[in-house]
């Protein structure tokens, strides 16, 4: 099974890749995470460190792939979940999706891409072109991860939008969405209404998920230390648990940016007329004698404190 992680940016996709690649480990699956980023820190929470990148591997053996072996670009991480990192062009030149492309094409060369049960693309924020919607591409299922916020939806649903185009072409669907360190999940439930979708999980706002990365571990590690992070770790062997089913999944009919704009702005500034009702009416039944004082006052011209 190949999996793409995909979502706005710094919404948390590589904590949640990396804890979601050790719940697949901890199930027996053989995993590898290939980090599709140019800043080549997907898998610094799996192995420590920011591991070498297939580009530059690539460069320094001039592009000769005869020359390369798998231990000059595959690193055990924890769990042994086994962690590439692409790379990507210089700053503002290049296409990312050309170089993950040639990471697959070296992956192949070293008979090491059909060797895994579950190969995980953790791409770097929105789709914006055909180059970051490259790992699509290899991919059977995509995942989106999100918030309960206004910016992080509209990202999801150009990620939808790509999914779809993509499923034109190869089997590919749309696992679902993860709601990641939100106290709500009111808006994601407003979404997925207006463009149905699987919510896989809703991790709720909790600090360690952050602190993780930048300890430079998983939940997985910090609970060996920490038992009561073990609830946590939970969160991810239940999405573990819903993709292995190999669920049918969904392709999406993303909204219009319109219509979307327009749902998410009503949201914030038009609350529904049954929620303030559902206010006005227990406030009437909670305290009569106020509502009479309230009526009193709206009928004054001033009112001074």
């Amino acid at each position: 099974m190949k999996l793409a992680v995909y979502g706005k940016g710094g919404i948390g996709k590589s904590t949640t890749s990396c804890n979601i690649s050790i719940a697949f480990a901890k199930r027996g699956k053989k995993v590898l995470q290939i980090g599709c980023d140019p800043k080549h820190d997907s898998t610094f929470t799996l192995t420590g460190f920011l591991i070498p990148t297939i580009i530059d591997t690539l460069q320094s053996k001039d592009y000769h792939y005869e020359d390369v072996w798998p231990e000059d670009v595959i690193y055990k991480g924890y769990g042994d979940v086994d962690c590439v990192e692409a790379g990507g062009p210089p700053a503002g030149a290049g296409c990312g999706g050309y170089v993950v492309g040639e990471t697959v094409k070296l992956l192949k060369e070293l008979n090491a891409f059909y060797e895994y049960d579950i190969i995980l693309f953790d791409v770097l924020g929105d789709v914006v072109c055909g180059g970051f919607a490259a790992p699509l591409n290899y991919a059977d299922y995509c995942i989106i991860v999100t918030d309960n916020g206004f910016d992080a939806l509209f990202a999801a649903n150009r990620i939808a939008a790509s999914v779809r185009e993509k499923s034109r072409v190869h089997p590919l669907r749309l696992a679902g969405l993860i709601g990641n360190r939100t106290a709500k999940r009111d808006l994601i439930d407003k979404y997925v209404e207006a463009c149905p979708m699987p919510v896989l999980e809703v991790l709720p706002l909790i600090e360690d998920i952050r602190v993780s990365r930048v300890k430079g571990k998983t939940l997985f590690e910090m609970a060996e230390q920490d038992t009561s992070l073990c609830y946590i770790c939970d969160f991810y062997l239940n999405i573990a648990d819903q993709l292995l089913t190999e669920p049918e999944g969904v392709v999406p009919r993303e909204l219009s940016d319109r219509e979307l704009f327009t749902l998410l702005t009503d949201y914030y500034l038009n609350p529904k007329e049954n929620d303030s009702n559902q206010s006005n009416n227990s406030s009437k039944n909670l305290n009569p004698h106020l509502n009479s004082e309230k009526n009193d006052l709206n009928q004054l011209d001033f009112f001074l404190v």
